[in-house]
């Protein structure tokens, strides 16, 4: 990615929209923040504008504290009415999900009209409500006809598996299909492929995605008894499965993130089968443990049929007889980890990484903001 020297005077800026602060959600980070530097060699500069406060962030998924959070989120939408009379300064706006997060499209609106040059950035079904799994005390944050407008509405649209480029093409001409991607001068194996130790079986997620790893308490169980093993979990320090013996749970951190998952002998990918909304899912958890050339043993659903090939680069399975039998023969054969992990690994730096995607990104912003002048 080779940087274009800019005249100040030629530079064009950016809003974008979201709701997390920086560096925060993998949504984010692993999606369009990890581009900023492109952009900015390539001549933008980059305003971002979170929803969600720090402090809204740090409580966000703790249960209670009604009162702060409607505080925080009142907070949210005087920012973003504020913010509603600096867009004309911008070239063009990037908006990430959302502009406010339930209701009617009040802001979409607003901000459509007083800056029409949008990109719109969706990864995630959140216009399907999401059903007994996920975090259903934020089903209230859900505003589900706001990403219709904005697909509608958008210049261009960046969607991230094929049913969320389906669904976008409804609406809008202009839609690519950018998966979330992996920095993959980061993200290296180390894995030495051998049995001489107690193998680790690893999940890696947030306290909003940690119930679908409670799809396995029946698979790990069985597969407890069959061979010892130690399951590491990031994002979610306090989690516990009943009857694992050998259990390590630890938070997320940037500076942890791709140590631990480089700890991981088999990664696990599970999704509820029963449920459209897991359909807006790029498998990123997945390819994060591809990249670091972890084999992976992943729900047969959705994107996961696009990034990876069953028996090759991941093990696709569906039933609890399918997930035992896979996460055995992985952990009996080390050969055949090192086969399907270094395979999917290669598969991510063709195809899932920074440098694969980059030109797809710029091209839009150069697209949309030539529209501005």
């Amino acid at each position: 990615m080779k940087s274009r020297a800019e005249p100040m005077s030629t530079r064009k800026k950016i809003l974008v929209i979201c709701p997390h602060p920086e560096n925060v959600a993998p949504g984010q980070r692993l999606k369009y923040e990890q581009y900023f530097s492109h952009w900015r060699e390539n001549g933008y500069d980059i305003d971002v504008s979170p929803f969600f406060s720090n402090r809204m962030q740090s409580i966000l998924y703790i249960k209670g504290r009604i009162p702060e959070k409607m505080y925080w989120v009142a907070w949210g939408y005087l920012r973003r009415l504020f913010t509603a009379f600096t867009l004309k300064r911008y070239d063009l706006v990037y908006v990430f999900l959302w502009v406010t997060p339930f209701g009617y499209p009040l802001y979409e609106r607003i901000y459509a009209a007083l800056n029409p040059n949008l990109v719109y950035d969706i990864d995630d079904a959140i216009f399907i409500k999401a059903k007994s799994l996920v975090n259903r005390s934020m089903d209230f944050l859900r505003g589900m006809n706001k990403p219709f407008y904005l697909m509608r509405t958008a210049k261009h649209v960046i969607a991230c598996t094929p049913y969320l480029t389906d669904t976008a093409r409804l609406y809008n001409k202009k839609v690519t299909d950018i998966s979330s991607t992996i920095n993959t001068e980061t993200y290296q194996p180390v894995n030495h492929y051998n049995n001489e130790h107690k193998l680790v079986l690893g999940w890696s997620g947030s306290h909003s995605t940690s119930p679908f790893l409670y799809l396995l308490t029946e698979v790990l169980n069985e597969v407890q008894k069959l061979m010892p093993f130690k399951l590491l979990v990031m994002g979610e320090a306090d989690f516990k499965m009943e009857g694992i013996e050998d259990l390590e749970a630890i938070p997320w951190t940037p500076e942890g993130e791709v140590p631990t998952l480089q700890r991981f002998d088999i990664g696990l990918y599970p999704l509820p089968l029963d449920s459209d909304w897991v359909l807006g899912k790029s498998g990123l958890k997945a390819l994060q443990y591809m990249a670091v050339g972890v084999p992976v043993v992943a729900t047969a659903i959705g994107a996961n049929y696009r990034i990876m090939e069953h028996g090759k680069s991941g093990m696709l399975v569906k039933t609890k007889e399918e997930w035992v039998a896979a996460i055995i023969t992985l952990a009996q054969n080390p050969a055949l980890r090192k086969q399907m992990g270094l395979e999917g690994c290669k598969n991510v730096e063709a195809n899932y990484s920074i440098h694969a995607n980059a030109p797809a990104y710029l091209s839009i912003l150069n697209e949309v903001s030539k529209s501005a002048h």
